[in-house]
Order: C-alpha cells, then structure tokens, then sequence
C-alpha cells in the first residue's frame, strides 16, 4: 500500500498542498483532501461557499449577525432527513447577484431560495472564456469542469449553514472513536449546504442538502493507517470490480461504513495483522448495505445513504453474490483488484523501484504547484529558480524509468510544459 501511494507521508504531503492553495471560502475536498489520490487520479472536488449568507437553524437567533448577511432558515419539517428548504428570513446590504436570481415563492408566497435556479444563476456568472475548459452536464450539486484536457474539476456552490442541534446530538453519540478533543473540532467546523434535494422528492428543485465535508475530510484524516487501507481497499472494489455504472455506490458509501466500523470497535483492534480481517468486515457492511438498501449517514443517522439510490433487483443480486464470493475467499479477494494485483507480481524490487520513484515525482509536482502559485502571484524570483529545479529532477527521474513511463507520468509532463 505504502508503495502504491497510500502511506502517511504521501498522504501528509498531498494534503498539505491542498490546503496551502485553498481558502475559508474555496477549498478542496474529497479524495484530494484525504490524500488518497495522487495529482491526476482522480477529480477535484471543489467547495465554493458564498459570503455574507448564513443559513440558521429555525431556534437560532441572528440578530448579532451584521446587517450585510443575508439570513435564511432550515426549513427541515417537508423535507427528507438531512435536507430542508431555504426560507429567506431576512436581506442583507450585501446581496449576490446570485442569491437574488435564485429566490422564487412557496405554496403560501413566501420566499425560498432555489437550489435549481441557484447553481444556473452562479454558472452564468462563472461561464469560462478559455475554449479548453469545457462545462458538464451537472451532477447533483456540482458543476464538473474539465480543464485544458486533462484535470477534471467538479465544483460545488454553497452555503455555511450553522445546525448546532444536528452536531450535539452526533457529538453526544456513545463510541470508541474519535476521541473527545477530535469530537469537538467537529463540532466547531460546523456545516453547509449544498444545492441538490431528494431524489425521491417532489420540490427537490427547491430543496438542499445539509453537509459537514470540512468535518469529514477532518475524520478520515485522523484514521489510523489500518483504517485508510480498509477505505482504499473498499473504493477500489467499489471502482474496479463492482463498477456501477450510475453510481448506485460510490467511495462516498464505503466512507461512511468505514466511519461506523471506526466509531464501534476499539482502536487497538486495527492494526496491520488484522487489516483482512476489517476488509472483511467491510464487506460484510457494503454487502448488507446493497441487500436491504439502508445505510445510515454517519453525521445524520436518520439519513440513508442507499435510498433512492436506483439500485434494480438484478443488479441487486449479482453485486450480493459477487461480495458473497469474494467474502468466502478470504485473502485471495485482494486478486480481484487489478491494482493490488498488479502490484504483488511486481512485489518487492521491481514495485518498490517504482514506487519510490513515482511517488518522489508526485512530491516535485506538488511543491511544483505551491512554487508556481507563489510566482505568479508574488513575482518571486526564488520560486521561479525552484520551478526551473524541480523541473531538471523531474526530467532526471523520466529518463530512469525508460521504457516503464505511462499515461499518467506522460499526462504529469504535459502539464509541466504547460505551466499549469
């Protein structure tokens, strides 16, 4: 795992560029943020959250808020667990275009803030001119966005949403983990929303989505190594044996059982002697999961993950028997991942070789990034001098590898040359 670009240092790195290029108002979340992903293996997911709008719970007051914010309330009573409707309660001195191009009326005239119209509203102002940035098809509340032909960005516009009724009570949870001090860190990152409703709804063109992603993006990043290769494990199953076509499971389904079995087991349990075991055990969530279609939200129980999730009954019983199957073959499961499998033919000097050497490209590419930040937004002549550095490394390590260079190195060198 650790020579596959799973280990903590790997992970530690990536994170940390993700961070150092994001903001209280625009920040990465997702595989990128959890530094399970390496530069290009994956989409970005992108968080935009809107200033001057808060979004309060119906028993919080928002007097001492400024004038400038616009204040909406969770209006959660019609709505399916973990979701609401905007019920505009007052209008700020500072009011986004945005904001006022997606307010339309409920049944009874008053104001409500549209989550369709919203994400179209935003779009139109965001419309690229770069003809090798291409807009997608939305799905759910993002917006995905392909650049110049290789990086592919979903991007989500929300809203901070402050709910500190729905935090208590996932704070005041009986559990083995996380422990206190990370419980309260939760609790003080608070939430958003995001604008998609329901599947299963008939407003959800009016309704959002509440979420924690700082929260969750904070959980996973405090799993103990055990843990993280149990969730890559499961997303690569997921992914690469599974392979749902309309995302019936996605890595956000394994997250959440991966956070149950963490919150109900001792941590002393997880360690690199049981990790098959807990894969295992994972399987055996994911499989009960598919069978009876309910897996609960780990920040809102009442939630479920599978409802509405469009799973038929055919496809239904061939994933139960396909996790029946690779359950009863205990270890050998790990052949029915090509990653894995790839890797123990090549284990250990041909991988670790490789591995090594891959991951010390993805690390120049990363402090790439933070240096060409730096430059373009500073002049600094020092970053420039790094970039250029970095760059001969680079080139040193490719004519190494020869003839082992694939797609993903070759796509690496790409953006190089064009100074993204």
């Amino acid at each position: 795992m650790n020579s596959l670009g799973y280990g903590s240092h790997i992970r530690k790195a990536r994170r940390e560029v993700y961070d150092s290029i994001g903001s209280a108002h625009v920040f990465t979340t997702g595989s990128k943020a959890e530094g399970l992903t390496n530069y290009l293996e994956s989409d970005m997911d992108i968080m935009t959250v809107l200033q001057d709008v808060m979004c309060l719970e119906n028993d919080v007051s928002y007097d001492i808020l400024p004038r400038k914010i616009t204040v909406f309330t969770l209006n959660t009573g019609e709505c399916y667990h973990g979701h609401c409707r905007l019920a505009l309660e007052r209008l700020g001195a500072n009011i986004h275009t945005s904001v006022r191009n997606a307010l339309c009326a409920d049944e009874d005239g008053r104001a409500l803030l549209c989550s369709d119209l919203y994400v179209n509203a935003y779009d139109e102002l965001h419309v690229g001119v770069d003809p090798r940035n291409v807009r997608h098809e939305r799905a759910g509340p993002s917006t995905p966005r392909s650049l110049i032909g290789a990086f592919n960005i979903d991007i989500v516009h929300s809203l901070y949403c402050y709910c500190p009724s729905i935090l208590r009570k996932w704070a005041e949870r009986r559990r083995h983990w996380p422990p206190p001090d990370v419980v309260h860190k939760i609790v003080s990152m608070g939430a958003f929303v995001t604008p998609v409703g329901f599947k299963g709804s008939e407003y959800k063109h009016v309704e959002w989505r509440i979420c924690f992603n700082t929260g969750e993006n904070y959980l996973v990043n405090c799993l103990n190594n055990t843990q993280v290769y149990i969730y890559v494990l499961l997303k690569m199953v997921i992914k690469e044996v599974l392979k749902p076509l309309k995302k019936e499971l996605s890595s956000y389904t394994v997250k959440n059982i991966v956070l149950w079995i963490a919150e109900n087991i001792p941590q002393e349990l997880f360690n690199e002697r049981t990790l098959l075991h807990w894969l295992r055990e994972g399987l055996v969530e994911l499989r009960s999961a598919i069978l009876t279609e309910n897996l609960s939200y780990y920040m809102i129980t009442e939630r479920n993950l599978m409802a509405a999730c469009g799973l038929d009954e055919t496809q239904k019983r061939t994933w139960i028997q396909m996790i029946t199957d690779m359950i009863d073959e205990g270890p050998k499961v790990l052949r029915r991942i090509p990653k894995i499998r790839r890797a123990i033919i090549s284990h250990p000097e041909p991988l670790m070789w490789y591995g090594k050497r891959r991951m010390e490209i993805e690390l120049l590419v990363l402090k790439q990034l933070i240096k060409m930040i730096q430059h373009r937004a500073y002049n600094d002549v020092e970053s420039d001098t790094m970039i250029q550095a970095i760059n001969r490394r680079i080139h040193e390590i490719l004519r190494s590898l020869k003839g082992c260079v694939g797609k993903e190195v070759w796509l690496i060198i790409r953006l190089i040359y064009l100074n993204i």
